[in-house]
């Protein structure tokens, strides 16, 4: 079929030609029928031959020297080097081999700009994954030190420092898993985890930002383990935190509720996380993920750099977490509802993986 497709393509191409020729075949057949119509059939079947041959045959060396033409223009893309041009300019006609130079240079000095380009990238991504674990030591040594030396400072003084330590430390785990995100090979250990237990983990790792902001923490009286990457979860479940403390309202007593069940339809795990703050406006709801985005003035992501969310939702991507967001705000009832949705793993199955 894509044979046939070619060669109506190739008729097509040539249609002026094929019907000049058509007409002076028909006018040379009058003529033949006027001076000779006794051996009229005759000249007929010796020129539809003649027309046979004369169209069968350049089509047929057409055909070939397109192929050529098609095969030595894919190497020249793949690789647009000297040889491959030198190859590309011997089956083109003469009057596009000036074009196939200006183009091969033009390739090779775009691909020396992204050869440069990616080695520029990959520079500056090993240096900011060195400096955020390098960046770790100092924050350790400054935890360790507030907490040995919590006697000489003062109560205010030392729990402003915890909370300006943990602000730093989100801000350099967002620049982590960032970079980790565009790996090619991601460092992810599947196992099985409480889903409570992450939640609790979680808030402990949190809990100068919680506390700082008066945070009630409630869980779930159910719990339901799942198969995940503990540090990523832990990760998604940070950066949501963040967020619930950076948009609490001062006017209400703040509060977090970890709740956890089974859809027992679609066989799937739901982790519900509800805090009380400002909530989102239905117009923002859409783009919360999109990087950058920090919605309109005054809402729940304006104070944003607008990828603590766009993290979440990569994150939870690549470990198979579907995340969505329900909100209200106006009203009485305001607050932000963010949904992980996990897929239920029976536990024959990992045996079956295991063994």
């Amino acid at each position: 079929m894509k044979k046939i497709q070619t060669v109506f393509a190739y008729i097509s191409s040539y249609k002026i030609w094929l019907i000049s020729l058509a007409c002076v075949d028909i006018l040379f057949l009058f003529f033949a029928w006027v001076a000779y119509r006794g051996d009229f059939l005759k000249l007929a079947g010796l020129m539809f031959f003649v027309i046979i041959s004369a169209f069968i045959i350049p089509l047929t060396l057409t055909i070939r020297k397109h192929k050529q033409e098609n095969i030595a223009f894919q190497c020249f893309l793949l690789e647009p080097d000297e040889t491959n041009e030198h190859l590309l300019r011997e089956v083109v006609s003469p009057y596009l081999r000036p074009y196939v130079h200006e183009l091969g240079q033009y390739l090779r000095e775009k691909q020396a700009e992204i050869e440069s380009r990616n080695i520029q990238v990959t520079d500056y991504e090993y240096y900011i994954e060195n400096w955020v674990h390098e960046i770790k030591k100092p924050l350790s040594l400054t935890t360790l030190v507030l907490d040995n030396r919590k006697d000489e400072i003062s109560p205010l003084v030392h729990t402003r420092m915890l909370y300006a330590c943990d602000h730093i430390k989100q801000d350099v785990e967002q620049i982590l898993y960032f970079s980790r995100l565009g790996a090619v090979h991601k460092d992810y250990y599947w196992e099985l985890l409480s889903i409570n237990n992450i939640c609790k983990e979680s808030v402990i790792d949190n809990f100068t930002l919680l506390d700082e902001a008066g945070f009630q923490i409630e869980y779930s009286n159910e719990d339901y383990s799942v198969v995940s990457d503990q540090k990523g979860l832990m990760f998604i479940l940070g950066q949501i935190i963040s967020n619930s403390v950076k948009y609490s309202v001062k006017e209400t007593a703040p509060l977090l509720r970890f709740e956890v069940k089974e859809d027992t339809d679609t066989q799937q795990i739901i982790l519900l996380i509800n805090d009380n703050g400002v909530g989102i406006p239905p117009s923002d709801l859409p783009f919360i993920f999109d990087k950058g985005f920090t919605g309109d003035t005054g809402s729940y992501l304006s104070r944003s750099t607008g990828m603590g969310l766009y993290l979440v939702k990569k994150m939870a991507d690549d470990l198979n977490i579907r995340v969505s967001v329900q909100s209200h705000h106006l009203g009485c009832d305001k607050g932000t509802t963010l949904s992980l949705v996990f897929p239920k793993v029976q536990r024959s199955s990992m045996k079956k993986d295991e063994n």
